[in-house]
């Protein structure tokens, strides 16, 4: 058992840490936060660079690497800052649906654009009416000619509205079919299809610069050639595609973590208070041991997470925690980090809030940690006779 990075791996480490250095400017970084806008420049200059899909096919403008690889990157990202980090890690947002299961042509046109940084990519599975529970779906898609005309409406849509360049739209599509996720099928919807509208979903307590929008569906024509992969396989696609998205997650709140951990540490070390370092006092000590601790912990399960999918030995009970606990990891991490700054941490000047504010956010997309303990505790405890 090797816990070691290859060589390799750490000079993607190292490469993604310079990038951040010499591309995350800290007044622009809180001037997009105050904005509310994509970080645009960034998010281009990471493509060039070859950091978005560096998990995708060399053919299709990746560099044909792993999950662990593109954990690595996501980590990096969200250490340097957990705004422009989580835009970054999720610019290609469901595209992984369409390189597992998509037809050749697809991945040439649609993965290939999305790793150059031409467009981001969504997946248009949340339901205002259903939340969590993607076993049942309002959104259909039904059959004439040629086509698929499809109806419907998401919710919370990642990427959602002006950069989205297309749309992973899960539909049901055999409307007769018991239990109903045994008739729902993944079909590519273009962004700029007549009849797709999007309304973003208002201000939001983190991830300021992120895109999130309702998406609506009124009479939108696509070819049935959009449908990716099989016909009413669509829930399983997604389920598959929850395993590795939720361990880049899990990369995020550890990057978020991590993130907050450097600035408080940075700032105890420096600050004095009563004649000596805030970092000599016991109570601060055992505050940073318990918080690194916390961080390793949860580092290790990603990484494990991430391996495991690499070998294709995808465990969704692993993923459920890797992505449970590092979240939970992000979000006290970062609070304590603004109880070692003080007042000095709630100030937007210093970041921590803002880790805070986009900490959270990970204990609730991609499954909230409910729906995480429910998939784990269904693993454990299995069919009950």
């Amino acid at each position: 058992m090797d816990f070691e990075l290859s060589k390799e791996q750490k000079g993607i480490q190292k490469a993604i840490r310079e990038f951040v250095k010499g591309e995350f400017k800290k007044e622009v970084i809180l001037e997009l936060d105050e904005k509310h806008e994509y970080p645009v420049d960034i998010w281009k200059k990471a493509a060039e660079l070859g950091f978005v899909g560096i998990h995708f096919p060399e053919e299709y403008s990746g560099q044909g690497l792993g999950v662990l690889e593109n954990v690595i990157v996501s980590e990096e990202l969200c250490r340097g800052d957990s705004s422009v980090g989580a835009c970054i890690l999720l610019a290609g947002f469901a595209s992984e649906i369409v390189m597992r299961c998509g037809s050749n042509e697809q991945k040439k046109e649609y993965l290939t654009k999305i790793a150059e940084g031409e467009y981001l990519s969504c997946g248009a599975f949340t339901e205002p009416d259903h939340g969590s529970d993607i076993t049942r779906m309002n959104t259909t898609a039904i059959k004439d000619g040629d086509d698929w005309i499809i109806n419907g409406s998401k919710i919370f849509i990642t990427n959602g509205g002006p950069l989205a360049g297309f749309y992973c739209v899960l539909c049901q599509t055999d409307l007769d079919v018991t239990p109903s996720h045994r008739g729902m099928s993944v079909i590519l919807v273009e962004a700029d299809r007549q009849g797709v509208s999007t309304t973003s979903v208002g201000n939001k307590m983190g991830i300021r610069m992120m895109h999130t929008a309702e998406v609506v569906f009124k009479d939108v024509r696509v070819p049935q050639s959009n449908l990716i992969g099989k016909e009413n396989r669509g829930f399983y696609q997604v389920l598959e595609f929850f395993d590795e998205s939720r361990v880049t997650i899990a990369a995020q709140a550890l990057g978020t973590a991590q993130g907050a951990f450097d600035r408080a540490l940075a700032y105890v070390k420096s600050r004095e208070q009563f004649g000596k370092k805030i970092a000599q006092f016991q109570v601060t000590q055992h505050k940073l041991a318990d918080m690194a601790t916390k961080i390793e912990l949860a580092r290790l399960m990603t990484y494990k997470a991430a391996w495991n999918f690499d070998q294709n030995r995808i465990d969704p009970k692993l993923t459920s925690m890797a992505k449970m606990f590092a979240a939970r990891t992000a979000v006290e991490v970062s609070d304590e980090a603004i109880q070692l700054l003080g007042g000095y941490g709630y100030m937007q000047e210093y970041e921590v809030e803002r880790y805070a504010r986009d900490a959270k956010i990970t204990e609730l997309y991609e499954g909230t940690k409910e729906i995480q303990k429910n998939t784990i505790a269904s693993y454990l405890i299995g069919k009950i006779k």
